[in-house]
């Protein structure tokens, strides 16, 4: 066997590993992207389920609003470049969040800002400020979702 045999071998192997490196990274990507947006989900169903009631509990409120605040916060992370469709899994993201970047994190700003203030609204337990609160931190959900999310 010549020299050369062997260096190639070694880098077909190195490539296929970094390949299958980048699908693990991808993947991972992915599930932690879809569990934080499982867990604003669940805290936002908790807080429409609670405004709902004749005397919402507003420390269950409370406490659900500090979860989607610290999503939100979570939300430029989760999208690292390589982890959309081309990636190879399922995801419900479009491409243009990477494509057009500078837009799609003025959009998970926005939900900052507005999670941040749902968060503080709450925890002063004025129930019709946190309904108010809530709708504009719902349209910024929204928002985003026209424009980056593959529609179910």
């Amino acid at each position: 066997m010549t020299a050369a045999k062997p260096l190639a071998i070694a880098l077909v192997l190195a490539l296929g590993a970094t390949g299958a490196l980048a699908a693990s990274a991808a993947e991972t990507a992915i599930a932690t992207r879809q569990a934080g947006y499982k867990k604003v989900g669940a805290a936002f169903k908790a807080i429409s389920d609670e405004l709902k009631k004749g005397s919402p509990d507003a420390r269950l409120i409370a406490t659900n609003a500090q979860i989607v605040n610290a999503q939100a916060a979570q939300v430029p992370k989760w999208f690292p470049k390589g982890s959309g469709p081309e990636a190879g899994f399922k995801t419900e993201a479009k491409p243009n969040i990477w494509t057009d970047s500078a837009k799609f994190a003025t959009a998970a700003a926005n939900f900052q800002t507005e999670a941040g203030k749902l968060q503080t609204v709450s925890a002063s337990g004025n129930i019709d400020a946190i309904k108010a609160q809530f709708r504009a931190t719902g349209g910024t959900c929204k928002a985003c979702h026209d424009v980056y999310r593959v529609e179910k």
